[in-house]
């Protein structure tokens, strides 16, 4: 079979986007998304991965792909799984290159932005970085604070150069989706372990400045998130160090012992 993202058949870019209990937004966020997109003129489709809703998310996202037929589609990823919802959404693009979006940003300023890198062969993976130098973060304290942290924790556990890994990134898809095949951590960290990997294996990651605010408030809460993020890097800081997973070594949490 041949790859839409290679054989022409498929559109420049596919904006992807994991959704979890977004009934509240999701309708206005991709209506605005459309507009913008089209104002720019882009070859583009929008892939909705839906992970795991208890609210209207699913329905909302049925009539938006009857709304957008051959531009929209959606699937569900089936359980709340960011990180899962994220990479299966990254195989399922047609797209030469691939934005992934949050829905409570779009940012199509930063589309615009990294798409001139990738067209331009200058980049294989750019990361809309909220941590560096004229990036303006709009966050509440705590999820600025919280984002420092886990930075350096990615910096001082897995030899992270970057500022960010989280958040709006844009791809080469023939690049990066090999890796994102690689990784073996879902949830939050699936994010941060495919940038480390692109760097680690020599591709070409550029981080460019973001306007970070969000719509609203995140769907899990931060303190809930914490023990399955420290979790996940411990398998990562063991995989990247070793080679091995957690249950090559007979300690991965998640198997029950007999």
């Amino acid at each position: 079979m041949t790859d839409p993202s290679e054989d022409g058949t498929g559109p420049e870019l596919s904006v992807v986007i994991p959704i979890y209990n977004e009934e509240s937004i999701l309708e206005a966020s991709v209506t605005q998304l459309f507009s913008e997109l089209e104002a720019a003129g882009l070859d583009f489709e929008v892939v909705l991965a839906e992970n795991g809703s208890s609210d209207a998310t699913v329905s909302i996202a049925e009539q938006l792909a009857e709304r957008h037929a051959g531009r929209l589609r959606w699937f569900s990823y089936p359980e709340p799984n960011y990180g899962g919802a994220l990479r299966e959404a990254i195989f399922r693009a047609r797209g030469k290159f691939v934005i992934c979006e949050e829905i409570d940003l779009c940012n199509v300023d930063f589309h615009l932005r990294a798409l001139e890198r990738l067209r331009e062969d200058r980049a294989d993976l750019v990361i809309g970085s909220k941590a560096m130098a004229g990036a303006h973060d709009k966050r509440p304290l705590a999820r600025r604070t919280a984002t420092k942290v886990y930075n350096g924790l990615l910096r001082v556990s897995l030899g992270f150069s970057g500022t960010d890994t989280h958040g709006l990134k844009a791809l080469r898809r023939s690049a990066v989706a090999p890796i994102a095949a690689r990784c073996i951590v879902d949830y939050d960290v699936f994010a941060s372990e495919l940038v480390i990997r692109a760097e680690r294996e020599g591709l070409r990651v550029v981080e460019i400045p973001v306007e970070i605010e969000e719509k609203r408030a995140p769907s899990i809460n931060l303190a809930r998130r914490v023990p399955r993020v420290l979790g996940n890097l411990g398998r990562l800081m063991v995989s990247i160090h070793l080679g091995k997973d957690l249950a090559d070594l007979g300690l991965d949490p998640r198997r029950k012992r007999s």
